[in-house]
């Protein structure tokens, strides 16, 4: 391992220990956004270990996403959410499988769309409680917007 590599793997690990439920699940999304990606470029690139390797480390995190949603507050919603990450879990599968960037580009439009909306709630939280906004932990750039997406049904 690179000096740069353990550098980078210790900041991630101090900032990981010392996260906030709300900053580790902002984590979450950023990395399952990061593995879909190199899936989707590992593809274009007829990559398929990087395909395999990114799809796998996606899954993995968006099943970590389904196992860790509280239903106490509003099981309804719960379930609505629960659902939406199984499609995407299904839909990283199928994309992978049938070497389909269409379902690859579906998922990262959900998974961007996903984390707008929790750092969006993560700065109402922090306003009602008098924290500083919450920051990114890297700039993805925005997918092409299809319109708006409802969990509602």
């Amino acid at each position: 391992m690179t000096a740069a590599a353990s550098t980078a793997n210790a900041y991630l690990r101090t900032r990981v220990m010392t996260a906030s439920r709300e900053e580790l699940r902002l984590l979450l999304l950023e990395g399952a956004i990061k593995f879909a990606r190199q899936a989707r470029e590992g593809l274009i690139a007829k990559n398929f270990e990087q395909v395999f390797s990114g799809t796998d480390n996606a899954r993995n995190i968006v099943m970590e996403l389904i196992t860790t949603i509280r239903s106490e507050p509003n099981p309804e919603l719960a379930d609505q959410v629960r659902a939406l990450y199984t499609f995407m879990y299904v839909r990283l599968t199928e994309a992978s499988f049938e070497k389909d960037l269409a379902k690859f580009d579906e998922v990262l439009g959900l998974l961007d769309y996903e984390r707008e909306t929790w750092i969006m709630l993560m700065n109402k939280l922090a306003a009602e409680r008098g924290d500083a906004p919450a920051e990114p932990a890297e700039a993805a750039p925005a997918p092409a917007r299809r319109g708006p997406l409802s969990i509602e049904g």
